[in-house]
């Protein structure tokens, strides 16, 4: 357990394993709320709006599935950008009617 001192206006510092432990940055807001056991301080992250997709629940299934692939090994390397690209199209070609 830890201790900190109340200053001038109410402010603490947190120590810095538990700021580290709560991965607490400087600016990060922090919910405070009054309990029957004490003070509850319970970190508050704020996900920008333009990035909000990133961490919806099917986005982050494809992150883990991407890293398994990688983790496996089951992807190509190309050496250039070309490469790629003649891959790409090569993948996206329609079928041929005469096969």
């Amino acid at each position: 357990m830890s201790a900190t001192v109340v200053r001038k206006k109410g402010s603490i510092t947190i120590p810095a394993e538990i700021r580290k432990a709560a991965h607490l940055a400087e600016g990060d807001l922090v919910e405070v709320e009054m309990t029957a056991a004490g003070i509850l301080l319970r970190p508050k992250k704020v996900i920008d709006a333009t990035q909000a997709w990133f961490w919806e629940p099917t986005w982050q299934a494809r992150e883990r599935e991407a890293d398994q692939d990688l983790a496996a090994g089951r992807f190509d390397r190309f050496e250039s950008d070309d490469a790629l690209t003649r891959a790409l199209d090569e993948r996206t070609k329609p079928l041929d009617a005469d096969a």
